[in-house]
């Protein structure tokens, strides 16, 4: 009865043993794959925070997104043109139509200056005229000495002919003749020294008016520019607008060239934009821009470029081709500006793996495998990157950082 029994549980242990082997044997052909990938991976990462972009073809437009601040495109702050008290007319908000006052500024300052001007022009004046009479006076008298002087020297060369004709018929003798040479000469000598002083005193005359006329100029100048300062002290709107800003409070004393009040013209408003330091080269005035507004799009364009770099940004104001309705001063707007239109090119979508790999190297996937590859990249927009060499249409690449990749050729995704 021994045997029997013997036999039964060898027979069970071989069934058991078959029954492991061949589950061994199953388990090795499914873990196979799976093993292989193991072995041919040099690093592994979780497949579920990284993002898979397929490379595919069409049009790309090489763009970039900014945010932009819409800004009156007249906004000017108007000045204190003088000390004084301040008087309130219109508060922050109010509207105001061109030529309406604003503001007004008592400036005892400024009407002082402006009376003392004033009266400094009257003097000056006065004593330009008194010149001119001087003047007239000055050359009346150099001009009658003139005529008095010739009437002398033509009776002097009268007396002299008829001592010519009275020594040449015997009647008179030489010493008178010599006499009323010497007289002739003397009188023509004085009349052309004072032709000389007339042409003199004209000359002094006109230098003597010129400069006080040059000093009533300058005086003038000074009064219109202290009647233009006094005329400022009444601050008024130079467009139909509104009031956007305050500086100061009513009744306040202010300083010369104090900003009072700023207004703004709603009627035309622009867009304020930074650009990053690297697209200040692509932006020209007139490039196209898209500005998305309550879920609609409009359209624009660059009119101004700042010529300097701040910050690391450029400066550019973008208008309205066709002005949106319900603007507001300081909202912020999304701003596509488009440098660039390229037809059925190999694109991908724009992902961290741009910057990681210095848009020369990308991992492409298959199946749980991601192979490191050469690339070359070209023009980029605000969401993919144009594919100029390295991969083709339809394959599938890492678009995440793979930064945390280091230098490994093949990466599997767990």
């Amino acid at each position: 009865m021994d045997r029997p029994v013997e036999t039964a549980r060898s027979s069970r242990l071989l069934l058991y043993i078959g029954i492991a082997a061949g589950a061994l044997l199953i388990l090795g052909v499914i873990l196979f794959p799976a093993i292989r990938r193991w072995m041919r991976a040099e690093t592994s990462v979780d497949a579920t925070g990284l993002r898979i972009a397929t490379v595919t073809r069409g049009d790309l437009q090489r763009d970039l997104s900014v945010q932009g601040r819409v800004i009156a495109s007249l906004h000017p702050t108007l000045f204190s043109s003088g000390p004084g008290i301040v008087s309130l007319r219109l508060k922050a908000g109010a509207q105001a139509k061109r030529g309406d006052v604003l503001a007004t500024i008592d400036s005892k300052e400024l009407q002082t200056s402006l009376q003392q001007a004033r009266a400094n022009l009257a003097s000056i004046r006065a004593e330009l005229e008194r010149q001119k009479i001087v003047g007239r006076q000055t050359q009346l008298r150099s001009q009658q000495q003139v005529d008095l002087l010739s009437l002398r020297n033509e009776a002097a060369r009268r007396a002299l002919d008829r001592n010519q004709r009275m020594f040449g018929e015997g009647l008179s003798n030489k010493a008178d003749l010599e006499a009323a040479q010497d007289n002739v000469r003397t009188s023509q000598m004085e009349l052309d020294q004072a032709k000389k002083e007339l042409d003199l005193s004209r000359e002094t005359l006109s230098f003597d008016v010129q400069t006080r006329e040059q000093a009533f100029l300058r005086q003038s100048s000074v009064t219109d520019d202290l009647q233009k300062r006094v005329d400022e002290l009444t601050i008024r709107a130079p467009f139909d607008g509104m009031v956007a800003a305050v500086m100061v409070q009513d009744s306040d004393a202010v300083a010369a060239n104090q900003p009072i009040v700023t207004i703004v013209n709603l009627s035309s408003l622009e867009l304020e934009i930074a650009l990053p330091e690297e697209y200040g080269g692509d932006t020209v005035i007139g490039t196209p821009a898209t500005i998305s507004f309550n879920g609609r799009e409009y359209q624009g364009k660059v009119t101004a470029i700042s010529p300097e770099v701040a910050n690391s940004q450029v400066a550019a104001m973008v208008d309205f081709v066709e002005q949106p309705i319900g603007l507001k001063q300081n909202q912020r707007l999304t701003t596509r500006l488009v440098f660039e239109s390229k037809k059925n090119v190999l694109k991908v979508a724009r992902g961290s793996f741009v910057d990681a790999g210095g848009g020369r190297i990308a991992y492409v996937v298959d199946g749980q495998i991601a192979t490191r590859r050469a690339i070359t990249l070209g023009a980029s927009s605000a969401n993919e990157v144009e594919v100029l060499d390295g991969l083709q249409a339809g394959e599938r690449i890492i678009a995440s950082d793979t930064t945390a990749f280091g230098d490994a050729r093949t990466v599997l995704l767990r």
